[in-house]
C-alpha cells in the first residue's frame, strides 16, 4: 500500500512539475501583459494613491477591458443609428419630438439627438482610446525584444513537450544539428545551435497581425475623430437649368464639425442641365426608378475648364476631394403671375415637395414684390399648390398621383392676397404658405377661389386682379454636398484591422528543438520536440513532417540486436536497451508519431 501511495506521490510531483514547465514556456512565446495578483492575506496594508492609479491602469489597458470598451461602443451606436440625430436631418428631429412628447425629455436628458457628440459617448471613446494605446506600446516593446532575441535553448526533457519524437541514427551529432539547423531555416524558421541542440522559432506574424489589428483600430478613431470635427455637410435643390457655386451663401442648409474652416470649401461650380429619370411602367414593381442620374456641367476652381458629368445614386460626383452626392428629385411647375393690366410680375419654376412613392406633391407659390392690386396698392399674392405628374382624371378618387412620371401633370390652386409674413425678419418655409395675415380670394359662390389647371391653362383672379397661367413642368434635384476627411484613413484601418485579426486567429507561434547526441552505445540519439503557444493538432503534424525531413539526412540506424531476457542471464538480472538523454527509448517517427508527449 504505501509503495503505491509513493509511485501516485511521484506522479503527482511529476506532472505539477511539467504544468509549470510548460506554463513557464508558454509565457514566453506571450506578449500580453502579465497580470500581478496582490497577496490578498489579513496583514495586507490599504493601497495608496499610486497604487490605486497603477491598479486603474492595468485594469484600463488590459484586453478585457478593451473588449467591454469596444462593446459599449457599439452599443451606443444603436441609438445613433435609430433615432433621429440633429447633425444629420434637424426636421426630422423636430418632427419626432412634436409625435413622442413623452420621450422627448429623456431622449434630450440622455443626449439621445446627438449621440456622437454626448458626453457619455465621447467618454467611451476616450477610454477606448487610452486602453488601446496603454496595451500597444508596451507589448510593442516586448515584441521588438522577442525579435531581437534568439529562440531560448532546449529543455532539459523534451519527453514532456506537447509534440514529441525520437530515432536513433549512425550520423554524427554535429551533422545531424546543422542539417537540422539547416532544414528549419529553409522552412522559415529563425533558428540556432544551442550546446547539443538546435532551437528554432517560427510564427512572429501572429503576435504582429495582433499588434496591427490592435492599431488599425486607433487609426480608424483617430480617423472617424477627424472626420466629425473637420467635416462639412450641406444640402443644394437645383431646378433644371440652375446652377450652384459651392459658397456658404448658395447652401439651403449647412452644417460643419467645430473645428472646420469655412475658407476650406473647395471652389467648383455646377450647372444641372437635365435630370432623367425612368420607372417600371407594370409589375409589382410599378412605379420603382430604373434610371435616376443627374446630368450636369461642372469646372473646378474659379476659371476652370468645363467638364460633364452624371451624378446617379451612391455614384457622387467628386471635385477636389469634396462628394456630390444625389439624394432626391421632384417637380417644379412653371407658373406665370401677371396683374390686372396683364404686365407679368413673376415667372418661375417653383420646386413641391414629393409627398408619397408616386411624387403627388404639396407646396407654395408666392409673389412678394412687384404685384399691386386694382387700386394700385402694392401687396403680395400667395397659393397653395398641389400637384400631380400622372393625374387618375376627374370622378377617379382623390387627386393622388398614379405614377412618378409625368405622363398627365395636373397643378391644383387655391389663391390668397395680403401679407406674406416675410417682412417681419423672421425665418419663413418656402414650401408652406402661412396665411394669418391674408384673405382668401372668392369665387362666384363665396367659397376659398381654387382650380385644377392643366399645362397652358390659367386661373383668373376674381375682380380684374390678374391671373396665373400653368406653363409647364421642369424637374429639380437635390443635391448633399460633403466634405469630411479621413475617410481614406477609415478605410485603410478597417482593411489592415481586417488583415492583422486573420493573422492573430489563424498564424500559430511555435518553437521547435533537436537534440542530438552520442547514445551509451556509440550511436547518435536523435530527438525533436515541439511547442506552440495555443493548443493545436497542426502542430504534431508539422512536427513530423519535419522529422520526417530530418530523416533523408540522418537515416534511422539499424535496429540492434535483441537481449537476452533476465532469466537467461548468468547472474538472473534484467539489461535494459539503449535509451536516450531524456530517458525514453527512441523509435522511428513511423512507429511512434507526434500526437502527443510521452508520460
Amino acid at each position: 500500500m504505501s509503495k503505491a501511495n509513493s509511485t501516485e506521490t511521484r506522479q503527482r510531483e511529476e506532472e505539477d512539475e511539467q504544468g509549470a514547465a510548460h506554463g513557464a514556456a508558454g509565457e514566453q512565446l506571450s506578449t500580453a501583459p502579465r497580470e500581478e495578483r496582490p497577496d490578498t492575506g489579513a496583514g495586507v496594508p490599504a493601497m495608496s494613491v499610486i497604487g490605486w492609479v497603477r491598479w486603474f491602469w492595468r485594469q484600463l489597458t488590459s484586453m478585457r477591458v478593451a473588449l467591454i470598451l469596444l462593446f459599449l461602443l457599439s452599443l451606443g451606436a444603436i441609438p445613433g443609428s435609430l433615432i433621429p440625430q440633429t447633425s444629420v436631418d434637424d426636421m426630422k428631429v423636430q418632427a419626432f419630438k412634436e409625435q413622442h412628447t413623452t420621450l422627448t425629455p429623456v431622449y434630450e436628458a440622455l443626449q439621445l439627438f446627438d449621440v456622437y457628440s454626448s458626453v457619455w459617448f465621447s467618454a467611451i471613446y476616450i477610454l477606448l482610446f487610452v486602453s488601446l494605446i496603454g496595451c500597444i506600446v508596451p507589448r510593442t516593446g516586448q515584441f521588438v525584444g522577442q525579435l531581437r532575441s534568439r529562440p531560448p535553448g532546449a529543455p532539459k526533457r523534451l519527453t514532456r513537450l506537447p509534440a514529441y519524437t525520437t530515432w536513433r541514427t549512425e550520423a554524427e551529432p554535429e551533422e545531424v544539428r546543422a542539417a537540422a539547423l539547416a532544414m528549419l531555416r529553409g522552412r522559415r524558421f529563425r533558428g540556432h545551435e544551442v550546446g547539443d541542440a538546435v532551437a528554432a522559432e517560427k510564427g512572429y506574424l501572429r503576435e504582429a497581425g495582433n499588434l496591427v489589428f490592435h492599431i488599425a483600430l486607433i487609426v480608424m478613431l483617430i480617423a472617424f475623430a477627424s472626420g466629425q470635427l473637420f467635416k462639412s455637410e450641406g444640402g443644394k435643390l437645383v431646378v433644371e437649368g440652375d446652377g450652384f457655386s459651392n459658397t456658404l451663401t448658395q447652401y439651403d442648409d449647412f452644417k460643419s464639425g467645430s473645428l472646420y474652416d469655412a475658407d476650406s470649401l473647395a471652389p467648383f461650380s455646377f450647372v444641372l442641365d437635365d435630370f432623367v429619370g425612368t420607372y417600371e411602367k407594370s409589375g409589382p414593381q410599378r412605379g420603382t426608378p430604373r434610371t435616376f442620374e443627374a446630368r450636369v456641367t461642372y469646372a473646378e476652381g474659379a476659371d476652370g475648364a468645363e467638364r460633364k458629368g452624371v451624378i446617379k445614386v451612391n455614384e457622387p460626383l467628386v471635385v477636389d476631394g469634396t462628394k456630390v452626392y444625389l439624394i432626391a428629385h421632384g417637380y417644379a411647375p412653371v407658373v406665370t403671375v401677371r396683374d390686372g393690366k396683364g404686365k407679368v410680375v413673376s415667372k418661375s419654376a417653383v420646386p413641391l415637395l414629393p409627398i408619397d412613392n408616386n411624387i403627388t406633391s404639396s407646396g407654395a407659390i408666392k409673389v412678394m414684390d412687384g404685384y399691386k392690386d386694382k387700386n394700385g396698392k402694392k401687396t403680395q399674392l400667395g397659393f397653395k399648390a398641389f400637384f400631380v405628374p400622372t393625374f387618375a382624371g376627374h370622378g377617379k378618387g382623390q387627386m393622388f398621383s398614379q405614377f412618378p412620371a409625368l405622363d398627365f401633370p395636373v397643378l391644383a390652386l387655391s389663391a390668397y392676397q395680403g401679407s406674406l409674413g416675410v417682412d417681419s425678419g423672421l425665418a419663413q418655409n418656402v414650401y408652406q404658405l402661412d396665411t394669418s395675415k391674408m384673405k382668401e380670394f372668392k369665387d362666384e359662390d363665396g367659397e376659398l377661389l381654387k382650380k385644377m389647371l392643366r399645362p397652358g391653362e390659367k386661373l383668373d383672379l376674381p375682380d380684374g386682379a390678374g391671373s396665373i397661367t400653368f406653363e409647364g413642368t421642369e424637374e429639380w434635384a437635390s443635391f448633399q454636398i460633403s466634405q469630411q476627411p479621413g475617410n481614406g484613413w477609415a478605410l485603410g484601418g478597417a482593411i489592415a484591422a481586417i488583415a492583422g485579426l486573420a493573422g492573430s486567429l489563424f498564424i500559430q507561434r511555435r518553437r521547435v528543438w533537436v537534440r542530438a547526441v552520442r547514445g551509451a552505445d556509440g550511436v547518435t540519439v536523435v530527438e525533436m520536440a515541439g511547442l506552440g503557444r495555443s493548443e493545436s493538432a497542426k502542430l504534431p503534424e508539422e512536427l513530423g513532417d519535419l522529422s520526417a525531413a530530418l530523416v533523408t539526412t540522418a537515416p534511422v540506424a539499424p535496429a540492434a540486436p535483441e537481449k537476452p531476457d533476465a532469466a537467461d542471464t548468468p547472474d538472473g538480472s534484467a539489461v535494459t536497451d539503449a535509451t536516450n538523454e531524456a530517458g525514453s527509448r527512441p523509435v522511428h517517427p513511423a512507429d511512434a508519431p507526434a500526437e502527443g508527449a510521452e508520460k
